[in-house]
């Protein structure tokens, strides 16, 4: 039985990925940054483009885009800012109210359906632990998220940073991606050059279409939960719903948890009433906002977007639940067009020849 030796060629592209590996893990705090600023390149550069065509300069473009979404989101922390920071902090003194609502509301339940043991029912809603994990879970997330940012400080310079150089990703564009191709041998050098504006549509249209059906289902919860009596935290259950669905699968049962908690000490019929809104909503969201707002911008197995969103909450909190679905959805471009499209018409060819034979 003969040994297989390596040659040093091998062991020198051993210890150059060893080497890359450590380096990268070193600047984790920069490459999520560079991946925040990917995701937010791809979601203006369509913008600039239609700019472009209006013999508007790409520069120029980017900096009218930057100056109008600050300029929106400060006008929209300026006039709902401090009504919905006064909501979500008089919410979490009640939060414990709330569950202990929830404990009782659940015992008496219990005692209707016949099930006499309330011990072990209060044992799994105790109202300490309940709370304590509630905000443990919320720090945990945070501490992930900005653990890789250093900090809270770091997090927004980092957050600045992303800006910056996205801007210039889109400004230089043209620049930028002949020159990374031109690392690579050819033909790959063409072949990656051209994927460029495809995984640039496929992020830029996922990011687009998440935030405009975030944005409008924040909306329309905010005004129907004051319809259903729940306006003294409407607004902040709106804001919190708009956000959390950001997170694909996931997001909109986070968001749906706070108003139904709330919803408990107003009565049966309110707490029915707020379920099924969440649940027309959720319906309306997946058959028809995501279908025509996002459409077929992701093009990945709901099974695959789900994992995404899993393992970029358990490595960067948060921000990785936000940020790797648009990266998946590039990458899949990649194994579209390089792998999976070159196979299919290789099989083709190749079924034609034995056809002919």
């Amino acid at each position: 039985m003969t040994e297989k030796k390596i040659s040093l060629s091998e062991l020198l592209l051993i210890v150059a990925i060893g080497c890359l590996v450590i380096l990268l893990w070193q600047l984790q705090s920069l490459l999520v940054t560079l991946m925040i600023a990917v995701v937010l390149a791809s979601a203006i550069a369509p913008i600039v483009n239609a700019a472009e065509k209006l013999r508007i300069p790409r520069w120029l473009g980017v900096i009218v885009v930057y100056i109008s979404l600050i300029a929106g989101l400060v006008g929209a922390g300026l006039i709902i800012g401090p009504s919905v920071s006064e909501q979500i902090q008089r919410l979490a003194n009640k939060l414990p109210i709330y569950l202990e609502n929830l404990r009782i509301t659940t015992e008496n339940i219990a005692l209707r359906m016949g099930i006499t043991q309330i011990e072990t029912i209060e044992q799994f809603l105790d109202i300490q632990s309940l709370t304590n994990w509630v905000f443990r879970s919320s720090q945990q997330l945070l501490v992930r998220s900005f653990g890789l940012t250093r900090g809270i400080v770091g997090g927004v310079v980092n957050l600045i940073l992303a800006l910056v150089i996205s801007g210039y990703m889109v400004a230089g564009s043209s620049n930028l991606v002949k020159g990374l191709a031109e690392l690579f041998p050819q033909p790959w050098d063409q072949r990656l050059a051209d994927q460029i504006a495809p995984i640039s549509r496929r992020m830029g249209g996922y990011v687009q279409g998440r935030v405009l059906v975030s944005a409008i289902l924040g909306v329309v919860i905010t005004l129907s939960l004051s319809v259903l009596g729940l306006s003294e935290f409407a607004l902040a259950l709106g804001v919190i719903a708009g956000f959390t669905n950001l997170i694909p699968f996931i997001g909109p049962v986070l968001g749906a948890i706070p108003a139904l908690i709330v919803a408990i000490p107003e009565g049966g019929l309110t707490f029915l009433w707020v379920l099924l809104l969440f649940v027309v909503i959720q319906n309306i969201e997946s058959y028809v906002l995501d279908p025509l707002l996002v459409g077929s911008s992701v093009r990945v197995h709901p099974l695959y977007q789900l994992l995404a969103v899993l393992g970029g909450t358990q490595v960067l909190g948060i921000i990785g639940a936000v940020i790797v679905p648009p990266w998946v959805a590039g990458v899949a471009v990649l194994l579209e067009n390089l792998y999976l499209r070159p196979k299919m018409l290789a099989q083709g060819k190749s079924s034609v020849i034995e056809l002919d034979n």
